[in-house]
């Protein structure tokens, strides 16, 4: 009970509005209210000290000449003391910066500050009132008057202090009156309480408005400074923090590290399952992020499925590593949202500062650039900015600039690839693969400038030359042998595509049915449902459609049972280790029968020896596709390789 009282007595002097029944407030928000509270104290305390060197020297000339001249002097110097002294400080402290939180204790000196003052004008009316003229104890009343409303006024916004400041002045006011023998003493009293009471409640008053107000503001910074979804930090917080970060490395002489966190295929799980299982995901991955970080670790959602995270305290590479594999591994449990089982692969990129930039912009573009390496294929999932990524973002940089222009300066280009019938031996068609050849970096490969285009748009404008490049070469060869063009999932969202390619095909006079369109398992789990209506709808006008790399992603044989398919093409990777692996082996024959089965024709990519060629003639495999048969040719060069293969054809027979 007595720790509980004594506790009670701490707030109530720090200046906690619970004791007279204002709003309750918890740390660190109450050391922000006390921080407001101090600081609009000090700003009016210089002018308060001038006024109580004023009132003073005004009550020595009132007493000049008297008998207790000496004894005014002396009282009126310890005032003037005390306020020199107090008002410069608290100049000096309001010059400084205004600390956003102030501790109890600093609340606590305060009052006692306040209650000191309050004793020592409380001492003006006990020691001068009785035995003073009338004129003399009108000047005292209308000091100690002055001092209390001017008092009350300063210590608005905390009651305790105004109580510490007025109470003494009240009470000294009281024991001078009653000491006078006099019938006005009794309405005077009267007239004390009433003053008192009015002027604390409305003391009271204005301190709960400023405090509930000071609440609402902080809870609507705090709103502000906090996305919705996972109430972590947002990126307007992180901003705030990583301004301060540097700040405090450039003062301090310290480091301190920026990862940045992404989950790669959140996309496709927006895309295929919709926003609220999204949202479920975000949820469940702050909070897992939460207890893969350390407490001294800032962690932020900055938008979508990245998110940030400052590391100030032990800074070491190998330390910031275990961090960034505890959040990989946190990520890799699977997900349980609605009796699905979800599964995430996280990606970090890790910059120092200051030593791989030295402001916000330059150590964003870092980090930033070391996760786009984490993401890329192959890469390990958490990458270190290194000086080379400043050559490879130059690079890309340079890449998604002339990008723009290279269908324009002719710089782009096609190159075929056949296709060979394993029954008849013949060549069935050719795939045309896009080829770059930039001025500056030579030959650019479409792993790397495929990706720049769709991010930019840029896939629209050049997929549409494709296409119609394509129909317009093959409208030119036997009638029959097809062509077929890849469509990327950006693409596939473009409403104009469909369209497109009937005015492609009405324009170059090319036979629906030898267009073929390639698309992968990665177009259908972002865009499922479109994508179906998109195929079936080239399906209905005998454009076929090839499902590529098929067995590389998630494989579902809903694409088979759903999709107009006419074709289905085995990944390279399978082909490859077929006669080394018999599980691939397996594989390849089981994927040709099913195929089949459906009445899909089935093409193996990546042939690359006789000896594999053999084995899907074997496994009733119905075309080929690799070096062995062709390597990409330019369009010019068709007519040649169409004569070479039908001699060696004819010889065969």
């Amino acid at each position: 009970m007595q720790r509980l009282s004594a506790a009670r007595l701490g707030d109530l002097l720090a200046g906690d509005l619970r004791a007279f029944g204002g709003p309750s407030t918890v740390e660190p928000l109450a050391g922000r209210i006390r921080a407001e509270q101090v600081s609009i104290v000090l700003r009016n305390t210089p002018l308060v000290m001038v006024a109580n060197v004023l009132n003073a020297t005004v009550f020595v000339m009132a007493l000049w000449g008297s008998p207790e001249q000496t004894q005014a002097i002396l009282w009126a110097s310890g005032i003037i003391v005390a306020a020199a002294v107090v008002g410069l400080r608290a100049r000096s402290s309001f010059q400084s910066v205004k600390p956003r939180s102030v501790s109890r204790r600093t609340a606590q000196n305060l009052v006692r500050n306040a209650f000191l003052f309050g004793t020592w004008w409380g001492a003006l009316p006990v020691l001068f009132f009785s035995g003073a003229t009338s004129a003399v104890q009108v000047v005292i009343t209308c000091l100690s008057a002055g001092m209390i409303a001017g008092g009350a006024a300063s210590f608005s916004t905390i009651p305790i202090a105004a109580v510490a400041y007025t109470l003494p002045i009240f009470v000294g006011s009281a024991v001078a009156i009653a000491r006078v023998e006099d019938a006005v003493n009794l309405p005077v009293a009267i007239l004390i309480v009433t003053y008192a009471t009015t002027l604390f409640r409305a003391v009271l008053a204005h301190a709960v408005e400023f405090t509930q107000r000071f609440i609402l503001q902080a809870e609507g910074e705090r709103a502000i400074r906090r996305d919705v979804l996972t109430s972590l930090p947002n990126r307007f917080s992180f901003n705030e923090r990583l301004d301060s970060a540097i700040v405090n490395a450039a003062q301090f002489d310290q480091k301190f590290a920026l990862l940045l966190f992404n989950i790669n295929n959140f996309k496709n799980v927006n895309d295929r399952f919709g926003r609220a299982i999204a949202d479920a995901l975000l949820v469940e991955a702050a909070a897992r992020l939460r207890k893969a970080t350390r407490e001294s670790d800032s962690v932020a959602r900055l938008e979508g499925a990245e998110f940030a995270i400052i590391a100030p305290s032990d800074c070491r590479p190998d330390q910031i590593r275990s961090l960034a594999k505890q959040v990989t591994d946190a990520m890799r449990a699977p997900f349980l949202i609605e009796g699905r089982e979800l599964y995430c692969k996280a990606c970090v990129g890790i910059a120092f500062a200051p030593s791989d930039g030295s402001d916000a912009n330059q150590l964003l573009r870092c980090v930033d650039t070391a996760l786009y390496r984490a993401t890329a294929p192959g890469a390990g999932p958490i990458q270190f900015f290194s000086a080379a990524d400043d050559e490879a973002a130059a690079r890309r940089h340079a890449l998604e600039r002339d990008l723009a222009s290279a269908l324009a300066n002719n710089q782009l280009s096609l190159a075929f690839q056949p296709f060979l019938d394993l029954g008849s031996d013949r060549i069935r068609g050719f795939e045309a693969l896009l080829r770059w050849r930039h001025p500056t970096f030579g030959s650019i490969p479409p792993s790397e400038f495929i990706p720049i285009a769709e991010e930019t748009a840029l896939i629209h404008g050049i997929g549409d030359w494709a296409v119609r490049t394509a129909c317009l070469a093959a409208a030119q060869w036997p009638c029959d042998l097809r062509v077929a063009v890849n469509l990327s999932v950006v693409q596939l969202k473009n409403k104009a595509l469909l369209d497109g390619i009937l005015t492609t095909l009405a324009d170059t006079g090319l036979e629906p049915k030898r267009l073929e369109v390639e698309i992968t398992e990665s177009v259908l789990i972002s865009n499922f449902e479109d994508a179906i209506a998109l195929l079936q709808s080239l399906s209905f006008l005998s454009v076929t459609v090839a499902l590529d790399d098929f067995g590389t992603g998630y494989s579902s044989l809903t694409y088979l049972r759903k999709l107009p398919l006419s074709r289905l093409k085995i990944d390279r990777s399978f082909v490859q280790d077929m006669l080394l692996d018999a599980g691939c082996a397996a594989i390849v024959r089981s994927l040709i029968d099913l195929a089949h089965e459906l009445r899909i024709a089935v093409t193996a990519e990546g042939v690359e020896t006789a000896e594999q060629l053999d084995y899907l003639r074997r496994a009733r495999c119905d075309e080929a596709q690799g070096y062995l048969i062709g390597e990409p040719v330019q369009i010019d060069d068709i007519p040649a390789l169409l004569r070479g293969r039908l001699v060696r054809s004819e010889a065969t027979k």
